[in-house]
C-alpha cells in the first residue's frame, strides 16, 4: 500500500516464494525486488543468490522482519543492494527504494551496528598497502565513497565529477577487481580496510 500511494513506482508482480519472484523477474520488466527472507520452497537468501546471478543489474532490497545481522551478510555478499524491517517507517522505505535506484547501497542502522563490527573484524590488517590494490588514486576514493553507502550522485559532487564519470570508474573498478556489483565493491572496501 505504501509503494502503490507513490506516484513514482509500479508494482508489477507479487509472489509468495522465492520461486515465484524469479519466475516473476524471467517474465516481467522489473527494476526492483522487495525479498523476504524466510518462504516456503525457496528462501529469500537462496533466490536473492539466483536472481543476481542470472541478472546482475537486479537492484534487491531485503524487506523481512528478522533484524539477525547473519541474514544481512549473506544476502549483502550474494549482491543486495539493501536489508531493511519491515517496521521501518514508510518515508523510509520510499527513501530507501529511491537511493538504492539512484546507486546507493541501504541498511537498518541497528542491523548495521551489529553487522559492521563483524566486516571489520574480518578486515585484512590495516598496515595492508593499498599500492597492492589494481586501481588509481581516485578509483581508491570511488572505493572508499561507496564503501561508506554515497549514492553516484554523492560521489560526484564529493569529487566534483560527472555522474556518467563516477559510472564509468565503477564500471572500470568491477572489471578491475572482478567483482559483479557496488555491494560487493562496498563489502571489498570494508575488508580491505579502505574505509
Amino acid at each position: 500500500m505504501i509503494i502503490e500511494q507513490d506516484d513514482r513506482y509500479e508494482i508489477v508482480g507479487v509472489a509468495s516464494n522465492g520461486l515465484e519472484a524469479l519466475q516473476i523477474v524471467r517474465n516481467l520488466h522489473v527494476d526492483l525486488v522487495l525479498m523476504d527472507i524466510r518462504m516456503p520452497e525457496m528462501n529469500g537468501i537462496e533466490a536473492t543468490k539466483k536472481i543476481k546471478a542470472q541478472f546482475p543489474d537486479m537492484k534487491i532490497i531485503i524487506l523481512t522482519t528478522f533484524d539477525d545481522d547473519a541474514y544481512a551478510y549473506e544476502t549483502l555478499k550474494d549482491g543486495a543492494n539493501g536489508f531493511l524491517l519491515k517496521s521501518s517507517e514508510p518515508t523510509k522505505l520510499l527513501s530507501s527504494i529511491q537511493s538504492v535506484m539512484d546507486g546507493g547501497l541501504v541498511l537498518q542502522e541497528d542491523v548495521a551496528a551489529k553487522l559492521m563490527p563483524k566486516l571489520l573484524k574480518q578486515t585484512v590488517s590495516s598496515n595492508t598497502p593499498t599500492q597492492n590494490i589494481p586501481l588509481t588514486e581516485r578509483e581508491l576514493k570511488i572505493v572508499k565513497l561507496i564503501g561508506e553507502g554515497k549514492t553516484n550522485k554523492e560521489i560526484a559532487n564529493c569529487l566534483f565529477l560527472s555522474v556518467g564519470t563516477v559510472k564509468n570508474h565503477i564500471t572500470h573498478i568491477l572489471q578491475e577487481l572482478d567483482l559483479r556489483d557496488r555491494t560487493q565493491l562496498a563489502i571489498y572496501a570494508v575488508k580491505k580496510g579502505i574505509v
